[in-house]
């Protein structure tokens, strides 16, 4: 009987793990599952195989940006939402590999979901096989930008960057875009919901 109430408070120890609360906030390990969206069945990620410091959790962080700041950490890989109370939503992301890093401030000028893709000349130019989409990548499961994008501008206008989903959820916590930031489909539809036109945007 000792050892079955042992393997409960073992089980129950487990279960609060993975609620999060070693962290100090709650982290969302178990919403990455298959879902539907808008049509498109998006699959299931293998949440074990990305580092648990990657998944959506909600962390303390001290700033002085206003709720609903964006903060994108490039050097740890992390994504902030900033909720106040000295709180913010973490998300992990995949940023630009060498030679196409940036940083800076921009805004939220538009929110898309399964957006269209186009790749810019420079791209094209990298990469030929790429031509044929020229006129715009549809959205779609394989689409680049993944779920959801938003477009990032500053003062000189479309800045060229976005934080968008990604099928290719094995590059998140590594530098291989092409300065974009890149983020979990499930997250990016998360972070859509919580993010407002106009928004603030601090990459740094």
């Amino acid at each position: 009987m000792r050892l079955k109430t042992l393997f409960i408070v073992a089980a129950l120890g487990a279960a609060t793990a993975l609620a999060g609360c070693s962290t100090g906030g709650t982290i969302f390990t178990s919403e990455y599952g298959a879902k539907k969206d808008s049509g498109y069945q998006l699959p299931q990620i293998p949440i074990n195989k990305v580092p648990r410091q990657y998944h959506r959790q909600i962390v303390k962080y001290d700033t002085s940006e206003k709720p609903g700041t964006i903060i994108v950490d490039t050097s740890d890989k992390f994504l902030y939402f900033v909720m106040g109370d000295g709180k913010a939503m973490r998300y992990g992301i995949g940023v630009g590999r060498e030679g196409f890093e940036w940083n800076g401030t921009a805004r939220i000028a538009m929110k898309r979901e399964w957006p269209t893709w186009t790749p810019p000349a420079a791209m094209i130019g990298r990469q030929p096989e790429l031509a044929k989409w020229r006129g715009g990548q549809p959205g779609g499961l394989s689409n680049p930008l993944g779920a959801r994008a938003l477009y990032l501008f500053n003062k000189g206008g479309d800045t060229g960057y976005r934080l968008h989903g990604t099928p290719e959820w094995n590059s998140i916590g590594k530098a291989m875009s092409s300065g974009c930031i890149r983020m979990i489909n499930q997250d990016i539809i998360d972070l859509y919901e919580r993010a407002d036109v106009g928004a603030k945007v601090i990459v740094k």
